[in-house]
């Protein structure tokens, strides 16, 4: 066997795993999973943080990403899949991606919810061809075991973000650079 058949047969055997699990689309039962794992998702985020159930109920929409995976040394990058809900019904599918460059090395996996506060806010997310996290989101967090800030000036916030579920070995899981497109059936 030559070099060059050995080298293209180990880059093909390196490539497939790679280039499957790059799938944007939803196969026959990808919504049903992204689905069950929201499911699970929030489940986890109302045991663990409390005053999300009264977030929710307030929320005109949110978007549950169950599982963010990240990786970097130097040049890295995340990607996840999640559902967006209106109304406890799951009405759209995302997908969720970054990118990024600097000191880093490590990898970690989270879950994060974006709830859309106001109507505004929930269209702009909805008819965007590819919407990211900006400035106008307020990061809710629990202060050891405490309930999350649900006070007057957060639910006047458009979007709160509540990242969750964290492990891994980067500290700090932000969704600065988070770019969120809707995966099309």
């Amino acid at each position: 066997m030559s070099i060059l058949d050995r080298r293209t047969m180990i880059m093909g055997a390196v490539s497939l795993p790679l280039v499957s699990a790059c799938g944007n689309g939803l196969s026959s039962n990808a919504s049903q999973r992204i689905d069950a794992r929201v499911d699970s998702a929030i489940d986890f985020m109302y045991a663990n943080i409390p005053g999300t159930q009264n977030l929710m109920q307030n929320a005109d929409g949110v978007l549950i990403m169950p599982l963010i995976t990240e990786a970097g040394f130097g040049i890295g990058g995340g990607y996840g899949r999640g559902a967006l809900r209106i109304n406890g019904a799951t009405v759209d599918y995302y997908s969720s991606a970054s990118a990024t460059f600097g000191l880093q090395i490590g990898a970690q996996q989270y879950a994060h919810a974006l709830f859309f506060m106001t109507e505004e806010s929930l269209r702009d997310f909805r008819y965007s061809s590819g919407w990211a996290v900006g400035g106008d989101v307020r990061y809710a967090v629990s202060n050891q075991g405490g309930n999350i800030g649900t006070d007057t000036n957060s639910l006047l916030s458009p979007v709160i973000a509540i990242v969750f579920g964290q492990a891994g070995l980067i500290a700090g899981a932000t969704l600065e650079g988070q770019r969120y497109t809707r995966i099309l059936p």
